[in-house]
């Protein structure tokens, strides 16, 4: 029996019982392929980290004595599909077994399951035994009930998994949520320690991404690249983060701020979703810290960060499985615009959406609060189609996976589900961003301002969108209170807001 077995570039799992043994007529297969490089263009930082992350990846196993046959880019044998190099091997090295471990990503789920219904070797497919709950758990969990609400799941995974949990099943602190105390606007203190460097030179790699012509999108320093791309170096961020963020992460978790694009934020999202690191030793690492260190860390900080692994994480997952493939394809709110041209060029007078994209641009980074009532705030505003939000999100975030992406952007973001996510749609006016940032004092426009030449764009585009959308939220009982300010308004307000925001979406790249 000769076995070929096939790992992607988002199942980079050291703990996998698939390298428990050494076979030597068992092969791994891993190749980069435009396949995975061009159904959407992605920042250039997010592909590096994913073919370093891959490299070093195939070398650990290779040391271990395991057989591996590694395609880079531009290898004279990879075809860049990933069926037809499958075909290649088996072909050539006269394979009798394939086995897969399971993609999160539809698209790939279903090129894989075609491809085993044609072959006529036998197939086996293996879990990645990487999250904390199986593709179906989640639909199981609310089945028969009317509202998905992620706090409920949440709860049930704090009792199954015994995570922060008195023996009487209750909550450590007496409450099951500090979210109320998450939403501190950071304005100087306390000091933020220096973001953990590796300063790698990636340059052999960006230069062959180059030589194969690959379009992407954003900056890089090849000479001193910044994300872990090994085991060991998304240890040393996990340590890092433990030590040095989580004392404060809870309180500023939602902050935003033009001189530091990262805050307490961990940046450990790349390591997790590439499956360098397990959620539950993040989990527990982190709060075996807050236990060893109680006295300085309120448990709302840790709390916080255990609700966005153990229950946000898992939770949007459960969703993707559930709602595919037919969640790709909603537009709940009928949003058809298409997406600014400063989205690719941060080049708008708008501080925070500059901030935000400019980050993004250079770091292929920018944390949940940015990403949602920054970019994606303007971007349901502005009722942009969701397919151009999607795709902008999957290709400039290097955490970027379809199956983590698209519930965030077309569910919680965008609202284009209609409620399967949110219960209301996360939209805002400048009030919010002044609130939890420091984005609005510098910037050309007037917060306080609506319809004036100087009024920030956001006041106008809120009110627009309530008044455009009435109907999809008349029976919301969230949106109530929204709704009744939008009708206490004057007929000759309403047409002046109106009439501001269809021209700043008509002249958007002049804002």
């Amino acid at each position: 029996m000769k076995k070929i077995r096939l790992i992607l570039g988002d199942q980079l799992n050291h703990n996998h019982s698939w390298f428990e043994e050494v076979n030597e007529k068992t092969i791994y297969f891993m190749a980069e392929m435009r396949q995975e490089t061009d159904y959407v263009t992605h920042h250039i930082q997010k592909i590096v980290a994913f073919f370093e992350s891959m490299q070093n990846f195939a070398k650990h196993i290779k040391n271990k004595g395991h057989n591996v046959i590694y395609y880079s880019i531009n290898d004279s044998e990879n075809s860049q599909n990933l069926i037809q190099n499958l075909e290649q091997i088996i072909r050539e090295n006269k394979i009798t077994h394939f086995e897969y471990q399971l993609p999160d990503e539809y698209r790939l789920d279903k090129q894989l399951i075609e491809f085993c219904e044609k072959t006529t070797i036998e197939t086996k497919a293996f879990d990645t035994e990487h999250f904390l709950t199986q593709r179906e758990d989640l639909a199981t969990f609310f089945k028969g009930k009317k509202q998905i609400i992620m706090e409920y799941f949440y709860r049930d995974m704090r009792k199954k998994h015994q995570i922060m949990m008195q023996t009487n099943n209750d909550p450590e602190g007496g409450k099951w949520n500090f979210d109320q105390s998450n939403r501190k606007q950071w304005k100087g203190v306390p000091t933020i320690p220096k973001a953990l460097s590796f300063g790698k030179n990636v340059s052999k790699t960006d230069n062959e991404i180059k030589k194969a012509k690959i379009k992407t999108i954003g900056n890089i320093n090849s000479k001193n690249f910044q994300w872990p791309t090994s085991r060991e170096e998304s240890l040393k961020l996990l340590n890092y983060f433990c030590e040095h963020l989580l004392p404060h992460f809870g309180d500023f978790q939602d902050a935003l701020h033009t001189d530091e694009p990262f805050l307490f934020h961990s940046r450990l999202s790349f390591a997790m979703n590439s499956k360098m690191l397990h959620p539950l030793e993040v989990i527990e690492q982190a709060i075996s810290h807050w236990r060893d260190y109680k006295e300085n860390i309120a448990i709302s900080q840790i709390e916080g960060f255990i609700r966005q692994i153990l229950g946000w994480r898992e939770f949007m997952r459960g969703i993707y499985w559930k709602e595919m493939p037919d969640y790709a394809e909603k537009n709940k709110l009928e949003n058809t615009n298409k997406l600014p041209d400063f989205f690719w060029t941060a080049n708008t007078k708008m501080n925070c959406l500059h901030h935000a994209i400019k980050q993004s641009l250079d770091h292929a980074y920018a944390h949940h609060i940015q990403r949602l009532m920054i970019t994606g705030n303007y971007a349901l505003l502005t009722q942009t189609h969701p397919d151009e939000v999607d795709k902008w999100y999957l290709g400039i975030y290097i955490d970027a996976i379809e199956w983590v992406e698209i519930t965030n952007t077309r569910g919680m973001s965008q609202f284009a589900d209609g409620g399967i996510v949110a219960t209301k749609p996360y939209v805002s006016s400048g009030n919010y961003i002044n609130k939890m940032s420091n984005y609005c004092k510098s910037c050309h426009y007037n917060v306080k301002k609506t319809t004036e030449k100087d009024a920030c764009p956001f006041n106008a585009l809120y009110w627009n969108f309530l008044d455009d959308k009435r109907a999809h939220f008349k029976n919301n009982n969230r949106m109530a209170m929204m709704m009744n300010l939008l009708d206490k308004k004057s007929a000759n307000e309403l047409e002046g807001i109106k009439t501001k925001a269809m021209h700043i979406i008509k002249n958007q790249e002049i804002y």
